[in-house]
């Protein structure tokens, strides 16, 4: 559900770039800190799916290898390039295609950028450094910056897991990473883009859910008591951050990031943990938001299509500022049957292929499908 609450930021932060609700009629009725909670912690967000990745991935390989040190390369990498490429090559395909036909908001136009380099540094995951060192790209090309970090991230973890071995001393060394997140931050030296996209800060947030996956697998809380109380710190935490983020910021400066990705660990283990003798915790009515988290990896690739798409319907009809919410709703409903058609027509039968290819008779269609890290 985490993950469904945080592409659903995303995508109401990229519509309220283009479609201000300063002046709408929920603008009258809800909260200025709740709305700009709301609308503004896009960003923050994506650090939010840092932190849920870092534990979904390890947690599948302690799950699949029983320990971290005995991963083996090809699997792992396979699996990866399994969920991530068929997406990534089709949504590069369609965005090449629609520079080349001067599609407006997609041509690349920035004299220090060309189609070639964008989709090199898309390929070679350093879309982030290149935005960095040149500008921004165009929105839909914009969103990969966060991928680049992730799988740079993933194409070093396990050869860190096995050249360290021991998961006690890989524990402490993800655990001394993530808490660094706040003086990583403060040593990025470059452009706004550069500090605000750089490798190190946002691989210290994957740690984070790294650190917590083997923390989950070591020890478990014997009290429900425990489990409310991460819950309601992970809630408060993030709480803090989205919606009175001055006061954060003047009291733990960078440190808010920090505070952040521990909550949203905090809210995965009180999730994750089952105390002997009580049910699965059960959040009636979240399902359609559940649904949004499954698919977030598809979503958070497509949604910019569904948002162009949407702002071009609010200019040509000329609709009022008043009304301006209204363009929100079907959006949200259009990114998610975006998501899911990519995902019922690319993702799933294209891993599936991949993988019987990779192990012939070795992978069932069900087991091929690893947890999605976004």
């Amino acid at each position: 559900m985490l993950r469904g609450i945080s592409i659903m930021l995303v995508i109401l932060h990229h519509l309220a770039l283009r479609i201000p609700l300063a002046k709408s009629t929920l603008a009258l009725v809800m909260p200025g800190f709740l709305l700009n909670g709301l609308l503004s912690n896009g960003y923050e967000a994506v650090f939010i799916f840092f932190v849920v990745s870092g534990f979904l991935i390890t947690s599948n390989s302690l799950e699949r290898w029983g320990r971290l040190g005995a991963i083996d390369l090809r699997a792992f990498y396979t699996r990866r390039a399994a969920r991530i490429l068929p997406c990534l090559l089709l949504l590069l395909a369609a965005l090449s295609a629609l520079h080349l036909a001067g599609v407006t908001n997609f041509v690349i136009d920035s004299e220090r950028q060309s189609l070639g380099r964008a989709l090199l540094s898309a390929l070679g995951m350093h879309l982030n450094w290149y935005e960095g060192q040149t500008g921004y790209l165009p929105a839909n090309w914009d969103v990969l910056w966060s991928l680049s970090i992730e799988e740079a991230f993933y194409l070093g973890f396990p050869l860190l897991c096995i050249g360290v071995r021991r998961d006690r001393l890989l524990m402490l060394m993800l655990l001394v990473f993530a808490c660094a997140l706040p003086a990583l931050r403060a040593a990025v030296d470059g452009s706004q883009i550069w500090h605000q996209k750089a490798y190190l800060p946002a691989m210290a947030a994957i740690s984070m859910g790294a650190f917590g996956a083997l923390l989950a697998a070591r020890w478990q809380p014997s009290r429900p008591s425990t489990l409310l109380l991460l819950r309601a710190a992970g809630a408060a935490g993030i709480s803090a951050v989205f919606y009175f983020d001055e006061a954060v910021w003047h009291v733990l400066g960078k440190g808010s990031l920090l505070l952040m990705t521990a909550s949203a660990l905090a809210l995965v283990l009180s999730f994750h943990w089952r105390v002997p003798g009580t049910a699965a915790p059960s959040l009636p009515g979240t399902g359609w938001l559940q649904s949004f988290g499954r698919l977030s990896y598809e979503i958070y690739l497509s949604h910019m299509f569904v948002v162009w798409l949407v702002v071009a319907a609010f200019t040509a009809t000329g609709a009022s500022q008043t009304h301006a919410w209204l363009y929100y709703l079907p959006a949200i409903g259009a990114s998610w049957l975006l998501g899911a058609l990519v995902e019922r027509t690319v993702s799933s039968p294209c891993r599936r292929f991949l993988m019987r290819r990779a192990h012939p008779g070795a992978v069932p269609p069900a087991a091929a499908a690893i947890q999605p890290s976004r």
